[in-house]
């Protein structure tokens, strides 16, 4: 994939790429599930650790304009449903709140009680009535039921700890041609980044259908996916054990 010249924003993914966490349990995620015969597949590969709500200023983030660009390839419109997963403070929901406008929906969601504390406060704030905090888990984004059109994950695949679990969770709130798009970078799962080939393979095996990638003036990708319709998704921890198995996606 071709790559950009260095930029700031580049440099401040580095400086965060300083703190990798590599995993027990034969590079099993934090929290993951245990082995049962309930239990979801932990990623065979490191995880990054979260490291903050917020990893650059917003000033600094508007003036290179990745809010906009991710939100014109994806076709953002008024009045769609939007879910923005690992929100931190806000800063993709406030772009997505005024994108979609009063007849559409904002759900930021997170993980983190600290981050949505932050988030909280700013959509009061803010007043942005079209936006809906959601607390979230490792495995399960918690989500309403047919209640999206677009999820996002920004520069955070790489931190969910029980990746399988929350996306089978996740395919139930698509709307009929819903879609995912993950922005992230090429590098290595414990230095805050996913390589495609790998992010790819993983959502495949869940029933994710690869649309297009982008790349971002900064050599980001944003990968887009099309949700898996009832016939598609998962039905169970056994069937997600048997097609991650079946996979083989590694590092």
């Amino acid at each position: 994939m071709p790559r950009a010249r260095s930029t700031p924003l580049m440099t401040v993914r580095r400086v965060f790429a300083v703190v990798p966490l590599l995993l027990s349990c034969g590079w099993g995620a934090l929290g993951a599930q245990g082995s049962g015969t309930d239990s979801f597949p932990a990623p065979a590969r490191p995880v990054s650790r979260i490291v903050a709500p917020r990893w650059i200023a917003e000033d600094d983030r508007d003036a290179f304009g990745e809010a906009e660009i991710v939100m014109e390839l994806l076709r953002v419109r008024p009045g769609q449903r939007v879910a923005d997963i690992g929100a931190g403070d806000g800063y993709y929901v406030r772009h997505l709140s005024e994108r979609v406008g009063p007849s559409g929906l904002v759900y930021g969601q997170d993980i983190e009680p600290r981050y949505l504390g932050l988030l909280r406060a700013r959509v009061a704030e803010a007043g942005w009535t079209n936006v809906t905090v959601v607390e979230g888990t490792a495995g399960d984004p918690r989500l309403p039921a047919g209640g999206i059109d677009i999820a996002l994950m920004i520069h955070m695949y790489h931190e969910i700890s029980e990746p399988f679990a929350l996306l089978h969770r996740l395919s139930p709130a698509f709307r009929d041609g819903g879609r995912l798009a993950i922005l992230d970078q090429d590098a290595p799962t414990d230095r805050h980044g996913t390589p495609p080939r790998l992010l790819a393979c993983e959502l495949r095996a869940m029933g994710y259908d690869r649309l297009r990638t982008d790349t971002m003036p900064d050599g980001a990708y944003l990968m887009t996916f099309r949700a898996p319709d009832a016939a598609r998704r998962t039905r169970d921890a056994a069937d997600v054990r048997a097609r991650v198995a079946a996979a083989r996606c590694r590092p």
